[in-house]
């Protein structure tokens, strides 16, 4: 029973889902279907069954994933070890996509390895490109691409919500009414909410409104509350904050994609690969 095999079905009991876990793995569907087939006639045992919430782990299944995840942990400590790397990561991120997920999985790492090295970047799309490029930094969590280089390589994470907050979002408030007469908070000029918040106003035939940045996602948050201005963030983050009042926007500005992004042909170290499961971004 090899290493692929059984992080296969450790991922399928997690994602709860064959397709979920194959786009993480990189596999084709059929491939994930015939390594959980091979553990099942292994042990002779179903170890799933399909429901409402998708691929659910049997009595049994559950036993073996108990097992399988330790093995898992293990064999990542083991690979850390005897190649003799440091534990260190060097990443970058934008700030708005800062959220519970990354503080749990630098919780889970910083317990097992208490001399863990992290280098965090805070930018925009734009930057966190450059800096992997110059090998400033070693992945990135995105929202959106600011260009397709073949330096980098792009792996599709998900999507993102985005909403509007500000003083005047009530239930039931007009997308113009809350747009006129306000300033735009924006974390920089190039990012990418910046440049959705211009094509929004041009949209709805409303002149460009004067802009303010504000670099400390906290800072933003609280002047949007003092009706200082608006801004445009991830519904989730808005969330991880309190906050229950914002505007929705028009389907085609509501989502962005979020990107994991690494330099072309960068391996992953088993340090990174730990990070990024424990993020559950993927």
């Amino acid at each position: 029973m090899d290493i692929d095999t059984i992080r296969a079905f450790v991922t399928v009991a997690e994602l709860k889902s064959l397709s979920a876990a194959a786009f993480r793995m990189n596999h084709l569907q059929s491939n994930m279907t015939a390594k959980i087939k091979k553990i099942e006639t292994h042990y002779e045992k179903q170890l799933f069954i399909r429901s409402s919430k998708g691929m659910e782990l049997t009595h049994e299944g559950e036993r073996l994933y108990a097992h399988y995840k330790k093995l898992l942990t293990l064999w990542e400590e083991a690979e850390q070890e005897m190649q003799q790397q440091d534990p260190k990561l060097r990443l970058g991120t934008m700030q708005s996509v800062i959220g519970s997920e990354l503080t749990a999985a630098f919780t889970d790492l910083y317990d097992k390895y208490p001399r863990l090295s992290v280098t965090l970047k805070t930018g925009t799309t734009e930057e966190m490109e450059k800096a992997l490029m110059s090998g400033s930094i070693d992945l990135a969590y995105t929202i959106g691409t600011s260009s397709k280089t073949e330096q980098l390589h792009f792996k599709k994470i998900g999507t993102e919500e985005l909403v509007l907050i500000g003083k005047k979002a009530k239930s039931g408030v007009s997308l113009q009414h809350f747009l006129q007469g306000e300033t735009m908070l924006v974390s920089s000029k190039e990012c990418l909410c910046t440049a959705i918040l211009l094509q929004l106003y041009s949209d709805l035939g409303l002149p460009a409104a004067p802009l303010t940045e504000v670099a400390v996602l906290e800072t933003l948050l609280q002047f949007a509350a003092l009706g200082m201005g608006i801004a445009l963030l991830s519904k989730r983050i808005v969330r991880q904050f309190g906050l229950t009042d914002f505007v929705e926007l028009p389907a085609e500005h509501r989502y962005v994609d979020k990107y994991l992004v690494t330099r072309q042909g960068y391996q992953l170290s088993p340090l990174e690969r730990q990070f990024i499961e424990a993020s559950h971004f993927l």
